[in-house]
C-alpha cells in the first residue's frame, strides 16, 4: 500500500475517483522526466517484479534453440506480456538449428596406468566421438596459430587448447574475448594438424570442476573433429600431468547431435505510442539458453527485465510519446538467428526504429549503458544523466548494444546495451551454476528500471542531438 500512496502523490490525476477533466488532461501533458523516473524507481522497488518475470522463464528449464524447453518459454512470455497489457503481441518465426548434446559427455586422463575423470561438456555444435569414443595421445597449445604449427605433431592426438582468460584486465567481458578464440574455432585449428579431437579451458576466471559450454564452427573443407570444454580444475590437472613429460593419453566420449532446421519464434508486444505509433525504441534480451543450467543470467535476467521495464512503463497515467516494444529474441546462443529475423521481417517496412536498448550482460548491479553511436551523440545522450543518476546509472559511454539488436543499426537505429558489474558473470556463463539463487532481486530490478528510464527519454525527446 505504501507504493500506491507515493504513486498518486506524483500523479494525483492517476488515483481512483480522480475527476474526468483532470485524468483527461494528465494524459495529454505527459509528467515531468524526474517525476517519471521516480514513480519508475518507486514503483520497481517496491514490488521487485523482475524476479518475478525471471522465475517464471527459468521455470521452463535449460532453452537450447528449438528445444521443446524454448518452445515453453515462448508460451509462457507471451502470456505474460498479454497480463501486462502490452498491444499486438505476437510470435515472429526464426528458423534455427537444434543441436542435442544427446546422453553426454565423458572424458578420462590415463597416465601411470591409472584412469582419472575429467569434467568435460560438449561445445555448442560439435559433431560426436565414434561409438566408443576416442582415446588419444594429448599435446597442449596455448594458441589457434600454435595449433596449426604443430604439423605431424598433432596428427592422431587431441589437441588441449590451454590459454586461460587473463587475469589482469578488469573488463571480465574484454578478458573473455582475449581468450574465446580457442573455443570458437580450435577445431578446425587442431584438424588442419591431424588431430582427432580438441578439449578447450573452460571460459571462466574462477578455478572449478564444472565445465563452461558455448558455441564453436567448423572451418570449410577441414574434417569435423569432436570438441569438448573441460573445467579449470581439470585443465589445471591435465597441463601438470603434461608437464611431467611422459605420455598423457584421454579418452572422450560425446554423444551430440544436431537435429537440423526447425522453427521457434521471437516474441513481440507493444506499450503503443501516443503521438509516433511507427516510431519505435525496442526493450529486449534472449530466450535460449545453454543447456548445462536454466540461464538465470545468460539471458534469462535480460528478458525479466526488459519485461519489468514494460510493466514499469505501462503503470505510467501517460503512455510514451512514441511505442516502446519488448522482443524477447531467440537463439542468441547460436548464431544471432533471431535478431536477424526481427530486423528483415516484412513488418518492419512500416517502422521506424530509434533505439534499442538490450540486456545481455547478466543480471548483476548495474552501472550504466553503452551506446553505438559517434561521439558528439555520446555527449548529447549525457546531458540526461542527470536524471539517470537517480536510478542508479553512473554512466553512458561510446560500446556495443548487443548480438540481438545489432542487425537493425543498418537501419540508423541507435543500439545500446545495458552494462551490470561483470566481476562475477564467468563464474556462471554457459554451465550449470547460472540458477536463480545467483540472482540478486534488488540488482535485477535496478537493472529493468534503469531500461525503463532511458526508454522513456528516447521515446518522448527522440535520440538526444
Amino acid at each position: 500500500m505504501h507504493f500506491l500512496v507515493a504513486f498518486f502523490f506524483l500523479f494525483p490525476g492517476a488515483g481512483p475517483g480522480a475527476p474526468a477533466g483532470k485524468a483527461a488532461r494528465t494524459a495529454e501533458s505527459p509528467p515531468s522526466h524526474d517525476r517519471v523516473m521516480a514513480a519508475l524507481r518507486a514503483d520497481g522497488l517496491a514490488r521487485l517484479g523482475a524476479f518475478d518475470f525471471l522465475s517464471g522463464i527459468l521455470s521452463c528449464g535449460p532453452r537450447p534453440a528449438g528445444s521443446d524447453n524454448a518452445a515453453r518459454a515462448v508460451e509462457k512470455t507471451r502470456s505474460v506480456m498479454q497480463e501486462i497489457g502490452l498491444a499486438d503481441v505476437h510470435l515472429e518465426e526464426v528458423t534455427v538449428t537444434l543441436w542435442e548434446r544427446g546422453p553426454g559427455s565423458a572424458a578420462a586422463v590415463l597416465a601411470d596406468g591409472t584412469e582419472e575423470p575429467l569434467a568435460a561438456a560438449a561445445l555448442g555444435s560439435s559433431v560426436p566421438t565414434p561409438d566408443g569414443g576416442i582415446t588419444a595421445p594429448v599435446v597442449e597449445v596455448r594458441s589457434l596459430e600454435e595449433a596449426r604449427a604443430l604439423g605431424e605433431k598433432g596428427r592422431g592426438r587431441i589437441v588441449f587448447f590451454n590459454r586461460a582468460m587473463p587475469t589482469d584486465v578488469l573488463d571480465t567481458f574484454e578478458a573473455y574475448g582475449k581468450a574465446a578464440d580457442q573455443r570458437a574455432h580450435g577445431a578446425s585449428a587442431a584438424a588442419a594438424s591431424g588431430a582427432v579431437a580438441v578439449l578447450v579451458r573452460s571460459m571462466t576466471l574462477r578455478v572449478s570442476d564444472l565445465s563452461h559450454t558455448g558455441i564453436m564452427a567448423y572451418d570449410e573443407g577441414v574434417p569435423r573433429i569432436p570438441a569438448a570444454a573441460i573445467s579449470t580444475a581439470a585443465a589445471d590437472r591435465l597441463s601438470s600431468l603434461l608437464a611431467q613429460g611422459a605420455e598423457v593419453r584421454v579418452r572422450l566420449e560425446l554423444g551430440c547431435r544436431t537435429v537440423g532446421p526447425v522453427t521457434s519464434h521471437n516474441v513481440v508486444g507493444d506499450l503503443r505510442g501516443r503521438e509516433l505509433p511507427a516510431e519505435v525504441v525496442v526493450l529486449g534480451g534472449h530466450l535460449d539458453s545453454w543447456d548445462l543450467g536454466p540461464g538465470a543470467h545468460d539471458d534469462g535476467a535480460g528478458c525479466a527485465q526488459s519485461l519489468e521495464a514494460l510493466r514499469l512503463l505501462a503503470a505510467l497515467p501517460t503512455p510514451p510519446r512514441r511505442t516502446i516494444r519488448a522482443v524477447m529474441f531467440m537463439d542468441e546462443e547460436s548464431g544471432g538467428t533471431g535478431g536477424k529475423a526481427y530486423a528483415s521481417n516484412p513488418k518492419r517496412k512500416s517502422e521506424k526504429h530509434v533505439a534499442a536498448i538490450e540486456s545481455d550482460r547478466g543480471g548483476f548491479l548495474p552501472l550504466g549503458f553503452t551506446v553505438l553511436a559517434d561521439e558528439p551523440t555520446i555527449a548529447a545522450f549525457n546531458r540526461w544523466l542527470p536524471l539517470l543518476k537517480d536510478l542508479g546509472v553512473t554512466f553512458i559511454r561510446k560500446g556495443y548494444g548487443g548480438v540481438d539488436i545489432h542487425p537493425l543499426v543498418e537501419s540508423g537505429c541507435v543500439t545500446i546495451g545495458l552494462y551490470p558489474d561483470s566481476q562475477r558473470y564467468f563464474d556462471v556463463h554457459h554451465c550449470a551454476a547460472d540458477t536463480l539463487d545467483t540472482v540478486n532481486e534488488r540488482e535485477l530490478e535496478l537493472g529493468a528500471i534503469q531500461m525503463a528510464g532511458l526508454a522513456w527519454l528516447i521515446a518522448e525527446e527522440g535520440i538526444p542531438r
